[in-house]
């Protein structure tokens, strides 16, 4: 092993460790803040992280040797090996800091149940009396759903091309073309539906319009992301023999790729109209309109009966929509 190649492991080695237990102490400070109102300094975290994961290093027995730089100690059973118990601690301390950051409580989850009873009676005794509002408020959901996901197909189709890395040439410009969109559709795709629904009420002012906004710029996101992801599993068979008779780019991606990809695609597309109905309902939380936006007025009426006909008919819908799509995707994969 060349000195170069050996010492960048090593660096790799310690990085690992030291980050393994700078995060080990952190979370060991979490608890004891919690439990005795008394932490760890971080400067001390720090100079414990390095002290340790130098040691552990050293002796040859942790995760960044195990990793990087295996040796006779590491290569054991893993329940053989303070590595192996170190992964075992780990998962138990951060679920130790998840249960006291989240606060769970299960005395208050089975002693309280009656704060709840007005909610449960109201879900298990509907008023129908406001059944033709509902539907009404049900049917602006599905086709706000229906023309977001419809508004994001082309634009998806479309940059899906210049986010597939087997298509984009290894050029300058096709790598900046290729990493600027898949940029763009990740940080549009991490920012919430709910967060882009306020965004456009604000905007466009509250109602259905906002919320398809909101649906349709997180669709475009999310099947830019799975139809580019499909387009990169396609088989290059094809794309290669189109290639040999001397076509342009285009020729290629509509005689070679679209071919193998309409099948998959319609099923991502059903699939995200089921997404989007779901999420329909949350963005109406926030001025996205439909039913959402019903269930949150009366719920700040507390009406819940009026809220338990309007549950059933978002589960009536959603269930509907999860059968039918999953049999047309069915369907589809076999086209």
């Amino acid at each position: 092993m060349k000195k170069e190649n050996k010492f960048k492991l090593i660096v790799q080695a310690f990085l690992t460790d030291f980050l393994f237990w700078i995060y080990i102490f952190g979370c060991i400070s979490f608890l004891m803040n919690r439990w005795f109102e008394e932490a760890i300094p971080g400067k001390y975290i720090v100079i414990m992280g390095v002290v340790v994961a130098l040691i552990f290093l050293v002796s040859g027995i942790s995760i960044g040797r195990k990793v990087f730089l295996p040796t006779k100690r590491t290569d054991k059973k893993w329940h053989k090996t303070f590595w192996g118990w170190s992964i075992v601690f780990i998962l138990f301390i951060t679920f130790m800091v998840g249960w006291n950051l989240v606060e769970v409580d299960l005395y208050k989850f089975f002693t309280k149940f009656r704060n709840a009873s007005g909610i449960m009676n109201g879900i298990f005794d509907p008023n129908f009396d406001i059944l033709t509002m509902c539907l009404n408020a049900l049917a602006e959901t599905i086709y706000l759903a229906l023309l977001a996901t419809t508004f994001a197909i082309p634009f998806a189709f479309m940059l899906s091309f210049f986010a597939a890395r087997n298509l984009m040439p290894r050029t300058f410009l096709g790598n900046t073309v290729y990493m600027v969109i898949r940029t763009i559709a990740t940080l549009f795709r991490s920012i919430e539906a709910i967060v882009w629904a306020i965004i456009f009420s604000v905007w466009v002012g509250i109602g259905p319009y906002a919320g398809m906004l909101a649906l349709m710029i997180h669709s475009i996101a999310a099947l830019t992301k799975l139809y580019s992801e499909q387009i990169e599993n396609i088989d290059p068979g094809p794309v290669e023999a189109i290639k040999a008779t001397g076509a342009n780019t285009l020729q290629v991606w509509i005689f070679a790729v679209v071919p193998q990809i309409i099948s998959p695609y319609l099923a991502f597309t059903i699939y995200r109209w089921d997404i989007n109905v779901r999420m329909a309902t949350i963005v109406g939380f926030v001025g996205g309109g439909g039913i959402g936006l019903l269930l949150l007025q009366q719920q700040q009426l507390l009406r819940w009966h009026n809220v338990g006909v309007i549950i059933w008919l978002i589960a009536a819908v959603v269930w509907t929509m999860d059968m039918v799509s999953a049999r047309v995707r069915e369907k589809l994969q076999g086209v």
